[in-house]
Formats: C-alpha cells, sequence, structure tokens
C-alpha cells in the first residue's frame, strides 16, 4: 500500500467534474445506435479504484479490477470505475490517464468517510474504503449490496457518433430522506488501454487497464421533487480502447454514499438503437 498523505485541506463534498459539457443531442448524418437502459429494483454496487502507472503496489488491483469484473460488461450487480490519480508522476513516470481531479475526487472521498489517509491502490465500494479487496470479501460485499432496495432509479441513453458520445441521463429519489446532498455523476470509462512503462517503479512493465474513467460530469444535485438530469457530450478520447462505457450513479456528496449505480455500452454498433 502507497501513502500519499494525509487529508490537509477541506474538500466540498465530492462534487468534482472533468472534461464534459451540457448539450441537447441533435439529428445528425454521423448518428449511431443508441444504448439505453434503467435502473432496477435491487442496489448496484459501485466499485471505484484509485490507482497509478507509477505506483508499483498497484498492477495487482488494476489486474484484480479486471478479472473480478469483465471489461465487456456493464454488470447487473457491480459497476468499476478506475480513477487514475496523478501524484506518483513525480517518480518519474507520467500516467497519461491520470488527472487532478482524479486525485482531488480521492481527497473528497476520504474527507466524506471522515479519514485523513490517502493511498493506492485504493477501492472503495459505495463510497466507502474497502480494504478487504484480495480476498471473497469483495465479492460477498457485492452481494451483500445487491440485496438491499434501491434508493434511486436512473436512466441513461448512450449514442456514439463520430468523435463524440452523446448522453442523456436521469435520476429520481423517491425518499425525501434520502434527497438531502444527493447528486447524478455520469463518467466515460474505457477499456484494454495499454501502457509500456518506461520508467519509475513500473520501468519496464507493460500494464493493461479497465474501465479508466476518461471524464466525469457531476454533481447534478436533485431537485426539491428528487429529480435530476442532463444531456451531455462527452468527447471520444484521441486514444481509445475497447468497450466503452457510460457509467452514471447517484451519490451522496456529503457522506459518500452510493443511492444506485449504472452502466451502458458507448461503443459503435453495441447494441441495438432503442430510439
Amino acid at each position: 500500500m502507497k501513502r500519499f498523505g494525509s487529508v490537509l485541506r477541506a474538500c466540498g463534498g465530492v462534487a468534482l467534474v472533468a472534461a464534459a459539457s451540457v448539450t441537447t443531442p441533435a439529428a445528425s448524418s454521423g448518428s449511431g445506435e443508441t444504448c439505453a437502459a434503467k435502473s432496477g429494483p435491487g442496489m448496484a454496487a459501485l466499485v471505484e479504484l484509485y490507482t497509478s502507472e507509477g505506483c508499483d503496489s498497484c498492477p495487482p488491483a488494476d489486474r484484480w479490477l479486471s478479472s473480478t469484473f469483465p471489461a465487456e460488461g456493464g454488470g447487473a450487480n457491480a459497476i468499476a470505475l478506475a480513477f487514475h490519480v496523478d501524484y506518483w508522476d513525480r517518480l518519474g513516470w507520467k500516467d497519461r490517464f491520470a488527472a487532478p481531479a482524479w486525485t482531488e475526487r480521492q481527497y473528497a472521498m476520504a474527507h466524506a468517510n471522515r479519514s485523513r489517509l490517502v493511498y493506492t491502490p485504493q477501492v472503495l465500494v459505495q463510497g466507502h474504503d474497502f480494504a478487504d479487496w484480495r480476498g471473497k470479501a469483495g465479492a460477498a460485499a457485492v452481494a451483500a449490496i445487491a440485496a438491499k432496495p434501491a434508493r434511486a432509479q436512473i436512466a441513461v441513453e448512450a449514442q456514439r457518433r463520430r468523435d463524440t458520445i452523446l448522453v442523456r441521463a436521469s435520476a429520481s429519489v423517491a425518499s425525501a430522506g434520502d434527497r438531502k446532498n444527493a447528486a447524478l455523476f455520469v463518467a466515460l470509462a474505457d477499456s484494454r488501454l495499454v501502457s509500456d512503462v518506461k520508467a519509475g517503479e513500473n520501468a519496464g512493465v507493460r500494464l493493461t487497464h479497465d474501465h479508466v474513467v476518461r471524464a466525469l460530469r457531476g454533481a447534478l444535485a436533485v431537485n426539491a421533487a428528487g429529480e435530476a438530469g442532463a444531456d451531455i457530450t462527452f468527447p471520444v478520447p484521441e486514444e481509445s480502447g475497447s468497450s466503452p462505457m457510460v457509467v452514471a450513479f447517484v451519490q451522496n456528496t456529503e457522506n459518500g454514499d452510493v443511492l444506485q449505480a449504472l452502466a451502458v455500452p458507448a461503443a459503435a454498433n453495441a447494441c441495438t438503437s432503442q430510439r
């Protein structure tokens, strides 16, 4: 486990934003199929991995994430996201999938968990630190979450075009008690991204990453009726892997609780148009 340090400043919840813009999808000659999904009555677990190509403790966690959560599936009971942090770039290798916003999110999640410790690799399940990911406890934790009723409902449509992915996402939170601090987040993630590391702690190692977060939009706060939604345009990254996914989740920005999560594929010809 690599420790980065203590949280030295207060982070205002987990409302962090990365590259994405709000827009209204319009007809285009480059339009592709639309993948659409709605969350069910049961809870889906959101599994977050905070990792770095510059950390020699991280490749085993990367492999665990890939083997436990297949890149080709959104996951009915669990959805994975890998946030590459940038604080290990100082060791001589710059992780091109890392972003300051992902580091800030990790700090904010530590603050939400009332913790002062930030480290890699770190796994969060449903917004909370989960140190036992290496053993059978991970599967048991996901099963326990899946047995619970959802605390929010989510609907997502994703349409791949030439160089953009158009997303329409909405969420509703039925319980008035869950609405305070609840917000919708929408991420673009991609898999089978490969790096031949030339320097730093993993020098000479080829790394394959899945579920890598390339962009995140949020927090979109729910209104008094418990609803939130947006039309979003994600630019397709210059370097693309396979099995891109749009992941939407509802989270309490004060305590980190994840109320529900949903994923839909965003690759060209990934599904039949549902418009």
